[in-house]
């Protein structure tokens, strides 16, 4: 699609902010007025459609998408949303192990073991660990606990939590990106563990480092919104 707009600003209205392109408002791809909490978050969204050139990418709108998501789909229903977002805690990376005897269950104790420790101090709950694939269910305490803390989470801020729990396939590192100070770089790379030892051992591709590169840049778009959303 050509570019149709010569400008692009974060504009605040009577409900609230929202992106105007060439001074009309956007909806989202659901047809609902786009707007959003806050200036920060507008000006996130208003510098997507900024950046774009004479032909739009639409696969470059990440931020968009996830406001999209929270208006759309989260806002009208937000239970069905924090279910979601759990099953991310019922089957979290960070507790599924190598066999002690092994080389990768050492740096999984080292790298994964403190982030979960800190989100079972942080959230009060326990979490099963577990040698293998095979799964195994977690307390239904530790996912009400979970449950409750997640659904007091703003529709925008679910939304970024959302994309950020399903690419690290972990709702603890979800969780850990949305803490102050939190390194995401560092949390990416922890979530990465198992993908990135495989590629010591037997090297990487083009493609899947390009993959992992664009799934990176994803996950701290969605760092970006949710910093943006709670301003």
């Amino acid at each position: 699609m050509k570019r149709f707009y010569r400008e692009a600003v974060a504009v605040e209205g009577p409900r609230g902010w929202h992106v105007a392109l060439d001074g009309r408002a956007m909806k989202t791809q659901g047809g609902a007025p786009q707007v959003v909490p806050g200036r920060a978050l507008a000006k996130l969204l208003a510098a997507e459609w900024a950046s774009q050139e004479d032909e739009i990418d639409p696969r470059s709108f990440i931020h968009r998408d996830m406001a999209d998501f929270a208006i759309d789909k989260i806002a009208p229903d937000p239970d069905t949303a924090v279910a979601a977002v759990l099953r991310y805690a019922e089957t979290d990376t960070l507790c599924y192990r190598a066999d002690p005897d092994e080389p990768l269950w050492k740096r999984q104790q080292e790298v994964w073991e403190p982030l979960l420790a800190a989100t079972e101090a942080r959230e009060g709950v326990r979490f099963h660990r577990v040698s293998g694939v095979i799964h195994r269910a977690q307390d239904p305490a530790t996912l009400a606990a979970l449950g409750a803390r997640v659904s007091r989470l703003d529709p925008f801020t679910l939304a970024a939590l959302t994309t950020l729990s399903s690419l690290a396939a972990s709702l603890v590192v979800g969780l850990a990106v949305l803490e102050p100070g939190a390194d995401a770089e560092a949390l990416w790379a922890a979530a990465s563990l198992e993908e990135d030892w495989q590629a010591e051992l037997w090297g990487s591709d083009p493609e899947a480092a390009e993959r992992r590169s664009r799934r990176l840049r994803e996950f701290l778009a969605a760092r970006d919104f949710a910093d943006a959303a709670r301003k």
